[in-house]
């Protein structure tokens, strides 16, 4: 017997004994499968938008960016006749607030499956990598928890899928230039103006200025892109030392759709 099949009989078993199940439907998952069963591989609901340097996504962020690189005095002088470039927007796949692909940000979030969430970035990891627009990411920097919600968790979900990504991209993963200044009220019940609120000021660099890498493309990696308001806070606050010649994107698992 053939190492290959000594594994494949020995995984057989262990599916025997531990059946597995797929994240999205529950369906038992047959042998080669992997978090997600072929039914649902196949109506996957793929954005695409990583070949797309204009989506929704990305304009629901960028009428965010803009409105305060116009509106704003402090950042009008931080301009000085400079130009905030488009910021590309990202995620592997998009869902309704009913739909069952909820359950695979939920699975990496609530119940620990770190796993899973890896295979996920992975491919999500892979998409941006092959995309055009996202080829010069030279930093990737997953949006940081509160310090007492990543000790209660164990983890923090971003940091999961952005190691994958960084991976993917060839580009340096830092988790220690954004720090979370204060714990935020869960974002899921919150309006569009609540969230954004929530999150205002919730985020700082925690570098010297001195002591900051220079980065040519930003990343951005969070789990779930809802309204975009926690991006957005994140962006502002490495605003205040990245002039607007560093592009800062935003990459996510999954995005919302709001219609």
């Amino acid at each position: 017997m053939t190492g290959n099949s000594i594994i494949t009989s020995l995984s057989a078993a262990a599916d025997i004994m531990l059946p597995r199940y797929c994240i999205v439907c529950g369906r038992r998952l047959y042998l080669r499968e992997k978090f997600i069963c072929i039914y649902c591989l196949a109506d996957f609901p793929f954005t695409y938008n990583w070949n797309m340097p204009r989506n929704r996504m990305a304009d629901r962020l960028n009428a965010m960016i803009q409105r305060w690189a116009e509106d704003i005095d402090e950042w009008r002088a931080f301009y000085r006749g400079r130009h905030e470039r488009y910021a590309y927007a990202a995620a592997l796949f998009m869902y309704r607030g009913d739909a069952s692909y909820k359950n695979i940000p939920r699975r990496l979030k609530y119940h620990g499956d770190i796993a899973a969430g890896r295979f996920f970035g992975r491919i999500l990891g892979a998409r941006v990598a092959m995309s055009t627009h996202f080829k010069d990411a030279d930093i990737v920097i997953p949006v940081p928890l509160y310090w007492k919600r990543r000790w209660d968790r164990g983890y923090n979900q971003a940091e999961i899928i952005a190691r994958e990504v960084a991976s993917a991209c060839g580009a340096a993963m830092r988790t220690d230039i954004l720090v979370r200044n204060r714990r935020t009220r869960s974002q899921t019940r919150l309006n569009i103006e609540e969230k954004e609120k929530n999150v205002r000021g919730a985020f700082s660099v925690r570098l010297a200025a001195e002591l900051l890498p220079k980065a040519v493309h930003i990343l951005l990696v969070d789990d779930v892109f809802t309204t975009g308001a926690t991006t957005y806070a994140c962006f502002l606050a490495l605003r205040r030392y990245y002039g607007p010649e560093t592009r800062i994107s935003v990459v996510t698992l999954a995005c919302v759709d709001n219609g």
